[in-house]
C-alpha cells in the first residue's frame, strides 16, 4: 500500500513525541486535482468508518475511502530539498 523511509518514520514519532499523542495516528490524504496531479497532506488524527489502517515503520496510518487507491505503491521521505529546509516528500 504504501511505505515510508526511516528518515520520515523518525520524523513523524519525534512529532508525535512532541505534540503528546500517545497512541498517534497518522493520516495519510491524496486527492487528484484537475490538472491530473495528486495532492498529498498528512497530519495526526483519530479514525473515521471506512478508514483502512496499515503500520509502516513504526507508524500507524489511516487512510480514508477515497484516499486508498491513490496512495497505492506511494512513498513517504523527509529529505533537505535545501540547505537547512527538511519536508516531508511523497513519490
Amino acid at each position: 500500500m504504501i511505505t515510508i523511509t526511516p528518515a520520515a518514520a523518525e520524523k513523524i514519532r519525534q512529532a508525535a513525541a512532541e505534540s503528546g499523542e500517545e497512541t498517534p495516528l497518522l493520516r495519510v490524504a491524496v486527492q487528484r486535482l484537475a490538472d491530473g496531479s495528486l495532492d498529498y497532506g498528512i497530519g495526526f488524527d483519530q479514525t473515521r468508518p471506512g478508514d483502512a489502517f496499515v503500520e509502516v515503520a513504526g507508524v500507524m496510518l489511516v487512510v480514508a475511502p477515497p484516499s486508498q487507491a491513490l496512495i497505492e505503491g506511494t512513498q513517504i521521505d523527509f529529505v533537505e530539498v535545501e540547505p537547512g529546509e527538511f519536508r516531508f516528500i511523497f513519490a
